[in-house]
């Protein structure tokens, strides 16, 4: 790729804190929420896949959810735990561009895939009849080629587009890894057309998925209220929550992050905000799916009884 007079090959992160007094105590919270988020996730994946009742298609996208956590989680949270105790922080262009182009492709695929999540909920509560036919394996499989389609493409624009700009100044990067606002800041390329990409691409993509979810709950909601029986509305409305509530903090995350005016932009700010959604909220997934749901409950007490006998 041309570059023209662009004379930056690598960049350095001032990375979390250059505290000396807290880089031990944050280094101990982050690995512990890392290696929390590994287990949990491959975990549940894990369970899914031996647990011939959890072989539906509701399990079926919640272990992408759990491998789209695993993926953007670790394009960034294995580097930022080194960079915390070294002196060089430093990664190539190359390198950037890479952890970008996967941390966004995870990310975007588990946008889509809360969305999908949501119709396969909406067709299992209004259409329990149906819901088997409505929702074959082909129908999934189709489905899951869809979001993976979409988010690579949003990846391969942004990173694209990013990886073009000139970095001709200085190659500190005011963040823990490569993420585009902390990138614009320090282009020396106009990035007006990138600007326009990310708030049309990604933000069709956010409204879209948004929207997907809303209307499956009205749909939802609305069934749930067909239902004669209280124990009935508790049950279906039970089996929603877990998704909300993912839906609820992993959006809103979003929202905060990308859809901000270019002056509400506060580098500090944002680096907690990206701590939270990329390693706290891919620990918080599995756990909020597996504490508020019946069947992945039994689903581990059955796998405790195999192993124990």
């Amino acid at each position: 790729m041309e570059r023209g007079n662009c004379s930056v090959t690598h960049f350095n992160f001032l990375g979390i804190t250059n505290n000396p007094d807290n880089k031990v105590i944050l280094f101990a919270l982050f690995l512990i929420t890392y290696l929390i988020n590994l287990l949990a996730n491959m975990g549940m994946i894990f369970l899914i896949r031996m647990d011939s009742q959890l072989h539906t298609p509701m399990y079926f996208f919640l272990s992408h959810l759990a491998f789209c956590d695993l993926g953007y989680s670790t394009a960034v949270g294995p580097k930022m735990l080194m960079d915390i105790f070294a002196k060089n922080k430093s990664i190539s262009l190359v390198g950037c561009g890479l952890q970008f182009f996967f941390f966004c492709i995870f990310i975007d695929s588990e946008c889509i895939l809360l969305a999908v999540m949501a119709f396969d909920r909406y067709q299992a509560i209004s259409n329990p009849l149906l819901y088997t036919v409505n929702m074959s394996s082909r129908v999934c499989s189709r489905l899951l080629a869809v979001v993976y389609t979409v988010a690579l493409g949003d990846a391969l624009t942004h990173t694209t587009l990013t990886f073009r700009l000139c970095f001709c100044g200085s190659n500190e990067v005011n963040h823990f890894f490569c993420d585009l606002p902390p990138l614009y800041i320090i282009s020396c390329s106009s990035i007006e057309v990138n600007e326009l990409a990310l708030f049309t691409v990604f933000g069709f993509i956010e409204l879209s998925t948004i929207s997907g979810v809303l209307v499956s709950y009205c749909y939802i909601f609305l069934s749930v209220l067909k239902i004669r029986s209280a124990e009935g509305r508790f049950k279906a409305f039970s089996t929603c929550t877990s998704h909300l509530t993912a839906v609820a903090i992993f959006q809103g995350t979003m929202l905060f992050m990308y859809f901000r005016p270019s002056s509400a932009y506060s580098l500090d700010q944002d680096k907690m905000a990206s701590l939270f959604y990329t390693l706290v909220i891919p620990m918080l997934n599995p756990l909020i799916y597996s504490l508020r749901n019946k069947d992945v409950k039994d689903a581990l007490v059955k796998l405790k009884t195999k192993t124990w006998f």
